[in-house]
C-alpha cells in the first residue's frame, strides 16, 4: 500500500500545477480510499486524510509561494490584513472537523467537491466588488477561507482565487496572493490536527495526531516537481477541456462521498 502515496503525490502536483488549484481535492478522497482498505476505524478516517492532506499542503505550499513571490504576484498588503483571520479560521476549522462524526465529514466534504465541480464545469465567476473591502471585511474574508481549507484538507486557493479576483485583483495576484496565504494555512491546521488528534482512539501506526506521516513523506517527496510539469502543461493543452474533464471526476468523487 506505501506505493500509492508516492502516485497520490504525482497525480496531486500534477493537477495543481495544470489547474492552478490545491491538490487536496485529490488527496483526500485518495488518501481516504487507502485508508479504508488498510482498515483504518471509519470514526478517524476522514480526520486522518484532511490532517495528512494539510501537512502536505506545508511542504508545497512553500514553492508555490516562492515562486509567485518572484514574479511580483503577491499582494502583501492584502496577505497582512488576510493573515489574522486565516489564522483564527484555520484553528476553528480544525477544531470543528474534530468535534464532527467521520460521516459528517464524508458528507460535507462531498458536498464541497460537487460545488467546485459546478464551478469549473460551467465556468461560474462570483459577483465584482468597486474595490477591496476594509480591515473588518478582509478579517471576515480571511477566516471563511481558513474555515473553509481547514475543514475540507485543502490549501485555499479554490475559495481565495475567486474572492481575490472579486476584489478586483488581477487573476496572477489572486493566485500568487492565495499561494503565499496556503502556507499559514496549512501549517496552522497541521499543527493543530496533531494536538486535537493527539493519541484518538482507532489511529493506525505511523500517525502524529490526525497526520499519518508516511502517506505524507511519500506524497510530499514527488508533488513538487509534478507541479512543475503541470504548469507547463497548462501553457501547452485546452485548459477550458481539461477544466470540464476534472469537473466531471470532482463530480463522480462528490457524489461517491454522499452516496458511497
Amino acid at each position: 500500500m506505501w506505493w500509492w502515496y508516492p502516485l497520490l503525490g504525482a497525480v496531486a502536483g500534477l493537477i495543481a500545477g495544470l489547474f492552478g488549484i490545491g491538490g487536496g481535492l485529490i488527496i483526500v478522497p485518495v488518501l481516504a480510499a487507502a485508508f479504508v482498505l488498510q482498515g483504518v476505524a471509519p470514526d478517524v478516517l476522514m480526520h486522518l486524510a484532511i490532517g495528512t492532506s494539510l501537512a502536505t499542503i506545508v511542504v508545497t505550499s512553500l514553492s508555490s509561494a516562492r515562486a509567485h513571490h518572484e514574479r511580483g504576484a503577491v499582494r502583501l498588503d492584502w496577505l497582512k490584513r488576510l493573515l489574522p483571520g486565516l489564522m483564527i479560521g484555520t484553528g476553528l476549522g480544525v477544531v470543528l472537523a474534530s468535534a464532527l462524526s467521520g460521516e459528517v465529514l464524508e458528507l460535507l466534504f462531498g458536498c464541497f467537491v460537487l460545488l467546485v465541480a459546478l464551478k469549473m464545469g460551467l465556468n461560474l465567476r462570483i459577483g465584482q466588488m468597486a474595490q477591496a473591502p476594509g480591515r473588518i471585511g478582509q478579517f471576515v474574508g480571511g477566516g471563511s477561507v481558513g474555515m473553509v481549507s481547514a475543514l475540507f484538507g485543502i490549501g485555499g486557493g479554490t475559495v481565495m482565487v475567486p474572492m481575490l479576483t472579486s476584489w478586483q485583483a488581477r487573476m496572477t495576484e489572486a493566485v500568487g496572493t492565495a499561494a503565499a496565504a496556503g502556507f499559514p494555512i496549512a501549517l496552522v491546521a497541521a499543527l493543530t490536527n496533531i494536538v486535537v488528534g493527539w493519541q484518538a482512539p482507532g489511529l493506525p501506526e505511523h500517525t502524529l495526531g490526525y497526520v499519518h506521516w508516511g502517506a505524507w513523506l511519500g506524497i510530499v517527496l514527488v508533488s513538487v516537481p509534478f507541479a512543475r510539469v503541470g504548469a507547463r502543461l497548462a501553457h501547452a493543452l485546452p485548459v477550458l477541456l481539461l477544466k470540464r474533464m476534472f469537473a466531471l471526476i470532482l463530480a463522480v468523487v462528490g457524489l461517491r462521498f454522499l452516496f458511497g
